[in-house]
């Protein structure tokens, strides 16, 4: 990624504006919305501009790697330690307050005791978007290799959500941050992680999530247990290249490539209102937070791949100025474009 395009600061401040814009409207049927807010192509930025746990949790990943990069080379324990405190910290914070999902809540209430093996805390039958409306720093850290960000993606997931979909989810999530970032066209975009769903289907991280796929009962193997994750990612991108084959940005997204409250489906379907606007990136939020799904963690997805793709630059600084945490996520996105 060039210094010029910035694309992590774009990335971060792209995925909060996304959350803070999405944050008013979850749990909410289109019409309602529409009814609050007039038509969804005009939809204005709250103020202030408060997200939700996603962005929190993004923060708190991102502390996690910044901690184990300067220790030294990644790895999965330099990573795991400094990232479960900073989840432990959240779980305590009196800023968690945003209607954080059961999973999460559930995961880091276990990993608070030290002495546990995180993965006998991991909610290994859950495959909730909690993992990857968070991984994005993942895909913008410069200098890992595809093994190091594919396993770093996939052990943030386990730390709370261990279904194979969700790790997959979140491997595919990074991978596409990583790819916009990069540079990749958005015409391809579909196509390359479909292709990189095929390559990993059976590959299994065991250096970086060990026995996490004993912890279930419906596999046979370490494989079996992973390429469930993998085909079920594979579905839903059929789905979306179905859905973009036809597009039809005035219909709520959700109806093709589902409601975004299970891992693949809000990967997907932030994938489609990204690529539905990808020169238009308030679009593609307004578009991402007027949904019947779980509209900010939609909405901080697109964001994230909008501002990977096009830069710091492409937000109004009227909108960047006034997002909560808005420093934090600056210092971030400068270390990371530097």
């Amino acid at each position: 990624m060039t210094a010029t395009k910035r694309a992590a600061t774009g990335a971060l401040v792209g995925l909060a504006l996304g959350d803070a814009l999405g944050f008013p409207t979850e749990f909410r049927d289109v019409p309602s919305i529409l009814a609050k807010t007039g038509p969804w192509r005009e939809m204005r930025l709250p103020r202030p501009a408060i997200v939700t746990d996603d962005t929190q949790m993004t923060l708190a990943l991102a502390r996690g790697i910044r901690t184990a990069a300067e220790r030294g080379r990644v790895g999965p324990l330099r990573l795991a330690r400094p990232v479960r405190e900073e989840f432990v910290d959240w779980y305590h914070s009196p800023e968690n307050n945003r209607a954080p999902g059961n999973t999460c809540m559930t995961a880091c209430r276990l990993l608070v005791r030290r002495e546990r093996d995180w993965r006998d805390a991991s909610q290994t039958g859950s495959k909730g978007c909690g993992a990857n409306m968070r991984v994005a720093p993942v895909g913008l850290v410069p200098g890992w290799t595809d093994e190091e960000r594919a396993g770093a993606a996939q052990l943030q997931s386990a730390l709370t959500h261990g279904h194979p979909t969700a790790l997959a989810a979140s491997d595919l999530t990074a991978r596409a941050v990583h790819l916009l970032a990069q540079g990749t066209e958005v015409t391809g975009l579909v196509g390359q992680l479909r292709s990189y769903a095929l390559e990993n289907r059976t590959r299994y991280h065991e250096r970086w999530l060990g026995d996490l796929w004993m912890r279930t009962t419906a596999d046979a193997s370490p494989e079996s247990f992973i390429a469930r994750g993998w085909d079920e990612c594979l579905g839903v991108l059929d789905r979306l290249a179905d859905a973009l084959r036809t597009p039809s940005p005035e219909t709520d997204p959700c109806l093709t490539t589902g409601q975004g409250w299970i891992a693949e489906e809000a990967l997907a379907t932030a994938l489609q209102c990204f690529l539905l606007f990808p020169d238009e990136p308030l679009l593609a939020l307004r578009r991402a937070a007027c949904t019947a799904g779980d509209s900010d963690s939609i909405a901080c997805l697109a964001g994230a791949f909008a501002g990977a793709h096009l830069g710091a630059d492409v937000w109004p600084r009227d909108w960047e100025g006034r997002i909560e945490y808005r420093e934090e996520l600056l210092a971030f996105g400068t270390l990371w474009d530097a």
